[in-house]
C-alpha cells in the first residue's frame, strides 16, 4: 500500500497533450482553408501565376463580371462555359463537351461551398479561438 501512484499529474499531462493536438488541428484547418481561398496573383482555377500586366488588363473580364481571378485561358474558358449554358458558345471547340461543362459546374460549386464555409459561424468561431492568447504562455 505504501507505493501509491499519483494519477492526477498523468491525467493533466494527457489533457494538455490532447488540447495541444486539437489546437494544432484547428490551426491547420485555418491555414489550409485560407491557402485554398486566397492565392493572390494566381489563377483561382489552375494556380498559374498572373503577371501584373495581365492584372491591369482585366477590363474585358470586369465587363463580363467574371467573379474569379483567372488567367487569360481560364477566363476565356469560363466565358465560354457561361455562353454554353445560354445555348451559345464556340461550336468549333468540340472538346468542350458535356463532361467539360460538368467539370466547370463542379468547380464553381466547390468555390461556392468554400466561400460559404469561410463565412460560416463555425469558421469565424475557429478564427476567434485562435486569436486568443494561450493561457499557458
Amino acid at each position: 500500500m505504501a507505493d501509491i501512484i499519483q494519477i492526477d499529474p498523468k491525467i493533466q499531462d494527457a489533457r494538455e497533450k490532447k488540447e495541444a493536438q486539437i489546437k494544432k488541428q484547428k490551426q491547420a484547418a485555418v491555414r489550409n482553408m485560407l491557402l485554398r481561398a486566397k492565392r493572390e496573383f494566381r489563377c483561382e482555377r489552375c494556380f498559374q501565376e498572373i503577371e501584373l500586366q495581365e492584372l491591369s488588363d482585366r477590363s474585358e473580364q470586369e465587363k463580363l463580371r467574371v467573379p474569379y481571378l483567372f488567367c487569360e485561358i481560364c477566363a476565356e474558358e469560363y466565358i465560354d462555359y457561361i455562353e454554353r449554358l445560354k445555348g451559345k458558345g464556340d461550336p468549333e471547340s468540340y472538346w468542350r463537351s458535356d463532361v467539360w461543362l460538368e467539370v466547370w459546374k463542379r468547380w464553381i460549386d466547390y468555390k461556392g461551398t468554400l466561400d460559404r464555409y469561410l463565412r460560416s459561424k463555425e469558421f469565424r468561431k475557429l478564427l476567434e479561438e485562435l486569436k486568443q492568447p494561450d493561457p499557458d504562455q
